[in-house]
């Protein structure tokens, strides 16, 4: 039983613009982005149930489509395959991320901190006589702010970037620094 492959001539609009990318054209990923990319976030937030999340899943699978373009091969399936794979391996990734930074059902904060608060009044929040208030107080303001932002108000790195207008690259380790410091104090 023969395979029926696409002769180049015969490739869908989504398979041309793949074949684009890899060849350096960014109006390509644009064409891949405007015909997929509601789909994409609708699929992406079914999975992460959080708008920012599907959004920050989208943003890096074109990210990655566009720079590993060049691994799509048309004889091995579709275009659009190939797309939403990247998407869902993407999202799996944010989803397993997201899960390792899960705390347990023990509130941290004598009262709720709300969204509204900035990174000082959710410390403020905290209990004085805390352990981990006295080790949030060793790092530098900017740093404790991005701790509490992703873990007393539940932000993704992405959302934090966003906010602190500062690189994601950079959010993410300094947090991860943070942490690593946090850890050590708490002993």
């Amino acid at each position: 039983m023969a395979i029926d492959v696409k002769q180049p001539g015969q490739l869908g609009e989504i398979e041309t613009a793949l074949l684009a990318c890899a060849a350096g054209d960014k109006s390509a990923l644009r064409r891949i982005y405007e015909a997929e990319s509601a789909r994409m976030l609708g699929v992406a937030q079914r999975l992460l149930k959080r708008r920012a999340l599907a959004e920050e899943a989208v943003q890096d699978a074109f990210v990655l489509i566009f720079r590993h373009a060049a691994r799509f091969d048309p004889e091995r399936g579709a275009g659009l395959t190939w797309i939403y794979a990247i998407l869902r391996n993407r999202s799996l990734s944010i989803l397993r991320d997201e899960k390792r930074t899960e705390t347990s059902d023990t509130p941290i904060a004598e009262e709720t901190a709300s969204e509204e608060d900035d990174p000082e009044t959710a410390m403020a929040k905290l209990s004085d006589a805390s352990a981990l208030r006295a080790c949030l107080e060793t790092l530098s303001p900017q740093r404790r702010g991005l701790v509490l932002l992703a873990f007393v108000q539940g932000l993704t790195h992405g959302e934090i970037a966003g906010r602190m207008k500062l690189p994601l690259g950079t959010v993410k380790s300094w947090i991860r620094r943070s942490l690593l410091s946090l850890k050590e104090c708490l002993g």
